[in-house]
């Protein structure tokens, strides 16, 4: 073999030892973002839980408020008769 052509085979190796290398390093980072999205995706489920319970703990506080208030208008008007 020529010493060019050895030096090509030497070449083409490295390339293809480099290139699998990176598809190694994409697949790690496919990998990692996968995981990363499916906490994020977990992380919105359990906002969006907790953002339902305040708002239903938002509504159960303003009825109580509106009834308070009636109670206290009807109590004014009764002392005011």
């Amino acid at each position: 073999m020529h010493i060019l052509h050895m030096a090509t085979i030497i070449m083409t190796d490295e390339k293809f030892t480099m290139l699998d290398q990176k598809i190694d390093a994409l697949i790690e980072l496919c990998a990692t973002m996968k995981r990363e999205n499916q906490l994020l995706r977990a992380n919105e489920h359990n906002w969006h839980s907790e953002r339902q319970q305040l708002v239903e703990t938002n509504k159960l506080a303003k009825t109580r408020l509106e009834s308070v208030l009636n109670r206290l208008k009807s109590l004014e008007q009764s002392q005011s008769s």
